[in-house]
């Protein structure tokens, strides 16, 4: 791919994406292609204002948080294979969330308050940084690459199963579970968007903050010490961004996979960017894809829909086949 000239270009071109995908997403609804915009009646305004507005922002919103989790765990552990998934942080999140969801017996649709999305969010944030430091733990720090991504990959197996057996105890919520665990779009309502944007805003804010010491971890630990870097203190604050992007995501669209792995590799792709831009970057490619990924999943196989997360897995995993047939290892 030919490289854009600066990431200032990047970014006008994936806003010009996002309002696109914007209006399709408010064009798509259950029955297919059905835009509302224009139609009298209170209820086409309904329908658009509560439901399929807030379902658009939201799934942004979401892909934007996986994106910047991605580029956040890549940095950090120095491995252009580290996103949520991979980590181990995603299915910790998961399962918090799951364990709450049992705890105060409901399911993700009916989680529509405040405190239930705020209390989603936050036994999400607790099991992602619970999987993290599990994953780290075994992998007896960052400096071992293999035995790193062995670690995520078994922490995810082992938390998934237990988020497995927690629907297991509790069968009336098993159906709902489900669906969330597939990765889906359908409970975001506008509590959703403003606990997403607001978590975003904080994340954002606050990887740009410490992207000086993520460059500068590029070039190793020893070399960071060297410029000034205090390494606890920013692996402490990035891993909590990390893993509070990524809970906040799980909590309101379930498990979405691969989007916070490609949409880094995508920016590096077309822009060779330091962190203070390769974060926002890769939070917009996440949201784009999210987004394309969501219209996508509304309107193939309307009025069926296919779960948001499955159609993310396969895209995603194409594209990384098609990455290594183009630079094998």
């Amino acid at each position: 791919m030919k490289a854009a000239r600066a990431p200032g270009s990047l970014v006008a071109m994936l806003l010009a994406a996002t309002a696109v995908l914007c209006l399709l997403g408010m064009a798509v609804g259950s029955l297919g292609w059905e835009p509302l915009w224009g139609q009298a009646g209170e209820g086409a305004a309904a329908v658009l204002w509560d439901i399929r507005v807030p379902r658009t922002l939201g799934a942004w919103l979401a892909g934007a948080l996986l994106g910047l989790a991605g580029a956040i765990a890549q940095g950090l552990f120095r491995n252009p294979l580290a996103d949520p998934y991979l980590l181990g942080s995603a299915t910790g999140a998961a399962l918090g969330a799951a364990i709450l969801l049992v705890v105060i017996g409901v399911s993700p649709i009916a989680a529509s308050g405040w405190a239930a999305r705020v209390g989603l969010t936050g036994a999400a944030f607790a099991g992602a940084v619970v999987a993290v430091l599990v994953t780290l733990g075994l992998a007896k720090g960052v400096l071992h690459t293999l035995r790193l991504l062995l670690a995520g990959v078994i922490v995810g197996m082992v938390f998934g199963a237990l988020s497995a057996l927690v629907m297991f105890w509790v069968p009336d919520i098993m159906r709902a579970m489900q669906a969330f665990l597939l990765g889906t779009t359908s409970y975001l309502g506008w509590t959703s968007v403003i606990l997403l944007a607001a978590v975003f805003a904080a994340t954002l804010a606050t990887a740009i903050a410490w992207s000086r010491a993520l460059d500068a971890l590029s070039l190793g630990e020893t070399t960071a010490a060297s410029l000034g870097v205090a390494l606890m203190p920013a692996r402490v604050v990035l891993v909590g961004a990390m893993a509070l992007a990524t809970g906040a995501a799980v909590a309101e669209v379930g498990l979405i996979a691969f989007i916070g792995l490609v949409a880094p590799h995508v920016v590096r792709a077309l822009v060779k960017p330091t962190h203070r831009w390769l974060l926002p970057l890769a939070a917009l490619t996440g949201g784009v894809l999210l987004l394309a990924a969501d219209v996508l999943a509304r309107w193939l196989l309307a009025p069926q829909e296919l779960p948001v997360g499955v159609l993310t897995a396969v895209l995603g995993g194409g594209y990384l086949l098609w990455l290594m047939h183009r630079r094998p290892l």
